[in-house]
């Protein structure tokens, strides 16, 4: 007579070809050549262990053999982290949990690829553990985590956690002093990040919002928490010279940053004429003066000899000029030209 046995539990499952357990999941089959088979169907983790075939001879005989049953691995929703929500300066722990056989390993990455910067300035694209610590997080961890379950056993899986960093707004702005003539179309920019995101706009000196339309063109640009601000005066006028500031509000503070807008002189268009014409008939012969060379303005034709000396920087006013780059302008066509010359007090035109 032949016999079926759970070891650990000491369960009779079969006698020869009679099942005796109730678990209906469980079958025997015998063979021509007096082979008794144990069959389980829906096979679960719970199967696992030491299974004995016994006959019962005198001397009784038996064999035993092991079942080892895997399981692919399956993420916790407890007490695995949900998206989290933290201020900036506070430290974070993100946990994973998983089940799994064998025992799954859990592997932290960025959604986005990148780098993990964890304690003393390291940065991993990757770590192992069940918990990821961020000590004094930053608005750069913001982001998407995912943490990955894997034994070898397909398929793996994941689980994606949220970081969101809040902070009070912040501006910088690249250049706080410019210069522009009437009728010149400028850019005045601002840079600010914040999150929640925040509300931006800009004001004049009497706190006054910069209307949108006519001449004035407003822009923000946002991507995540950092947001660009662009004023853009199409055609700047007496009244529009003085102070502008670009303000960002949010739910944890409110700052701004100043801009000042100046005049720059606007020379006489028929000058500026007379002189291009002057400075091109100038080049035809030069005169050496010390270590300087200078350009021949046909000096001779003043006959009282009382000539003054003047510089000037002329702009073309067909420019536009953008100060949101650099503290430097620059031109968007014709270089600036710095022009020396002498000028005759009997020459018949305005200098302004």
């Amino acid at each position: 007579m032949v016999a079926w046995l759970r070891v650990d539990t000491q369960t009779i499952l079969t006698i020869q070809n009679n099942v005796i357990t109730k678990n209906h999941r469980v079958g025997i089959s015998f063979t021509e050549k007096k082979t008794w088979q144990l069959r389980l169907k829906d096979v679960r983790e719970s199967d696992k262990g030491w299974y004995m075939c016994q006959i019962n001879t005198d001397p009784m005989k038996s064999q035993m053999g092991y079942l080892d049953v895997v399981v692919p691995p399956d993420i916790l929703d407890f007490p695995t982290s949900t998206d989290m929500i933290v201020r900036e300066g506070n430290n974070v722990t993100l946990r994973c949990a998983a089940t799994g056989s064998p025992a799954p390993t859990i592997t932290w990455r960025r959604e986005g690829g990148e780098k993990i910067m964890l304690a003393n300035e390291t940065e991993v694209l990757t770590i192992e553990g069940a918990t990821l610590n961020i000590p004094r997080v930053n608005r750069l961890h913001m982001g998407s985590y995912l943490c990955i379950a894997s034994n070898g056993v397909p398929p793996s899986v994941s689980k994606r956690i949220t970081l969101i960093v809040h902070f009070p707004p912040m501006i910088s702005v690249a250049n706080q002093l410019v210069g522009a003539y009437e009728g010149q179309k400028i850019v005045l920019e601002c840079h600010s990040e914040a999150f929640p995101r925040s509300i931006n706009y800009f004001t004049k000196e009497k706190g006054e919002i910069v209307p949108q339309g006519g001449k004035f063109e407003s822009t923000i640009q946002d991507n995540a928490y950092k947001v660009d601000m662009k004023l853009t005066i199409k055609s700047v006028s007496q009244s529009d010279f003085g102070s502008y500031t670009c303000v960002s509000k949010n739910s944890l503070g409110e700052t701004d940053g100043t801009i000042k807008l100046y005049r720059l002189p606007h020379d006489d268009g028929n000058y500026l004429n007379w002189l291009e014409g002057r400075r091109r008939k100038g080049k035809k012969g030069k005169q050496k003066k010390g270590n300087s060379q200078i350009e021949s303005n046909n000096v001779e034709d003043d006959p009282d000899g009382l000539n003054k000396r003047k510089e000037l920087m002329v702009l073309n006013p067909d420019d536009v000029y953008d100060y949101s780059s650099s503290s430097q302008i620059v031109a968007s066509h014709h270089p600036v030209i710095l022009i020396s010359i002498l000028i005759a007090s009997g020459m018949n035109f305005l200098l302004n």
